[in-house]
Parts: C-alpha cells; structure tokens; sequence
C-alpha cells in the first residue's frame, strides 16, 4: 500500500451511525432554514413511514432470500455483502409517493410526476425480479431497459405538451438568460430522464451513498420548485424523507439495498421535477455528483477502447468505474466516500439555493 493509501486510511473514518446522524442533521437544519414550518410535514411522515415499514419489509427479503448477486468482477471487498437483500425500493419509494400525492393536494404536476417516478421503479422492479429470478446479475437487457425508459420519458413529455404553458420549451440559465428550445425542448427533456435515472442507478453502488444523496438532492429540488410549485415542494420533501428512512436500513453496514427499483424511480423522479418546475439548469447543479459517477464510467470505456492493442486489450483510466469504486480501490473506506458525497452534494444545494 503506498503512502497516498496509508494516509487516506489514517483520516477520520466515520460510522454508519453517525453518518446517519449527520445526515438526519443536515436535511433537518437545511429545511428549518429555507421551509416554512408548516410545510415540514411531507417530510416527517415519510421519515417515519419508511423507517418504520424497514423494520417489517427488510426480513420480509430475508426470509424470501431475495440477496444481492454482488459481481465477482467488483471490487473484491463488496463479496461480503453476498446474501444482503435487494429490492428496498418496493418499500420506501410507494411510501414516500403516497404521502407526498397526499400532502401535494392530488394535484395534475404531482400526480404526474408520481406516476413517473412509480413507472421507472417498476422498471427497476421488473430487472431487480428478473436477477433475483435466475439468479445471476442480468435481468433486462440494455436495450429493454433503455425502450421502457424512453416510453415512460415520452408519455411524461406528451403529457407536458398538452397540459403546459408553451413556456415549458424555455431554460432558466444563470444571469437571467433564457434558452429558448421550441420542439428540441421535448428531445432534450426525453434523455435528462433517461440519463438522471442511469445516473442515480451507476451512483448505487456503496451503502447509504444514493439514497443519502438523494435526500438532499431532493431536498434542494424542491426549495427551488417551491416558490411556483407548492406541490412539487410537498413531493420532494416526501421522497427525500423516504431516502432518509431508507438509509436508517442502509447506512454501513446495509441490511438492504434499494436495487434498480429505487435508484431507477429517484433518478426519474428527480428528472421529472426538475423539467416540470422548469429547473433544469439547477437539476444540473443539484445532480453534479451523479454526473460526475456517468461521466467516469463513459471515460472508462472510451479511454480503454481508444488505446486498445493489437490483442484488443486497452488501458484503464481508473482503478474501476464508477468513480466511487475507484476510490475504494485508492484505499478510501465507503464510509469516507459517503461522508465526503454528503458534505458536496449539501454545498452543491446551497449554493443554487442561494444564487
């Protein structure tokens, strides 16, 4: 081990438990600062629900051995995590859609957007069902997933066009610039829903890690969405409190994983909100980490198959992709990740809060 690894193994290493706790502070504080007290109940009742529907759902995926096939191929420490069980998405992510349908007054943005979220989690479900079922880690193949993703995107965008103010077509972007897109609107928002839900998929990959960022990312969204969108507001305080009731399961070491049924949901979530509240540009901003993961993961495979051999072998850019692998790989613990994820995605909200 060189002396990088040595020293990033010397740094505060923190706990499940207390990034747990750092978290539940971080959402708690940021929301009594920017959210009005009466409207801090979507948040609370999905906490608690979710939390507590763990205890009962989680050796429910025990007892039925619903286990995460964990790729032998991964990082070599994630082999204990074999028999874990996958698929908490079926738990949290109803539970956080209910009460924020609920709390969001039924209305036509929030029914959508849960219908959306619901739809990519079934997605999720659907591969998530078929590993379980084989027992190997394919369940849809690429090109299945990628059709179902892009049908609920256009259903979700055919329904925009006929509900929304043509107003919809425009991006906010910083300095009060507007970017008017007219019918390249529809194709761009198409492959952000597309493209967040990957994102938010590749980022599942170490305990506690996307559904602690997700809370915030969705915490953030929703202040953003709130000044013109009350409802949207309700939804993601929801969801973000089903992230974090999720994450008292899944904080290190994890006793589930969500599974693509709830990275695959957020990240559609996320996207459609995001579109919906016409704030795409601070989406962006809110996302960074999450296209940060995308983006290892495409320079990975484009830098090994640009330097490919004449035995067809090419050369890595990093130890392993996503990115977070290849800290792991570097000597970092998942708890260093996670904590130093948290503490860049609640800067990341902050700052477009306040700009």
């Amino acid at each position: 081990m060189n002396s990088n690894s040595t020293s990033l193994n010397r740094l505060f290493n923190p706990s499940g438990w207390l990034l747990f706790g750092f978290l539940s502070f971080v959402l708690i504080i940021i929301i009594l600062t920017f959210v009005s007290t009466a409207q801090i109940w979507p948040f609370l009742f999905a906490t608690l629900a979710s939390g507590s529907l763990g205890y009962l759902v989680v050796p429910i995926l025990q007892r039925i051995k619903a286990s995460q096939i964990i790729q032998e191929d991964g990082p070599q420490s994630h082999l204990k995590k074999a028999g874990t069980p996958t698929m908490g998405g079926i738990f949290f992510i109803p539970t956080a859609v209910i009460v924020g349908l609920i709390l969001g007054g039924f209305t036509p943005e929030v029914i959508a957007v849960a219908l959306v979220t619901l739809g990519y989690g079934f997605i999720g479900w659907v591969d998530d069902w078929q590993i379980l079922r084989k027992k190997t880690n394919l369940g849809l193949t690429p090109k299945q997933k990628l059709v179902l993703q892009i049908g609920f995107a256009i259903l979700f965008c055919v329904w925009m066009y006929f509900s929304q103010s043509t107003s919809i077509t425009n991006i906010n972007l910083p300095f009060n610039i507007i970017l008017p897109l007219g019918f390249f609107f529809w194709v761009v928002a198409s492959f952000v829903m597309v493209a967040e839900s990957n994102a938010t998929n590749l980022t599942d990959g170490v305990d506690g890690l996307a559904g602690g960022t997700c809370a915030i990312a969705f915490l953030g969204l929703g202040i953003l969405a709130g000044e013109n969108h009350p409802d949207l507001l309700a939804f993601c305080l929801a969801i973000s409190g089903g992230c974090l009731g999720f994450v008292l399961h899944n904080r290190n070491k994890a006793s589930v994983f969500m599974g693509d049924t709830g990275s695959l949901a957020l990240g559609a979530g996320l996207a459609a909100v995001g579109i919906l509240s016409q704030n795409l540009w601070g989406l962006f901003i809110i996302s960074l980490l999450l296209f940060v993961e995308s983006l290892s993961v495409i320079a990975q495979v484009a830098y090994y198959k640009a330097t490919k051999d004449a035995d067809g072998k090419g050369k890595r850019l990093l130890k392993m992709a996503p990115i977070h692998h290849h800290l792991e790989l570097s000597g970092w613990t998942e708890t260093q990740i996670v904590g130093v994820f948290y503490v860049i995605n609640t800067v990341l909200i902050l700052w477009v809060i306040n700009h």
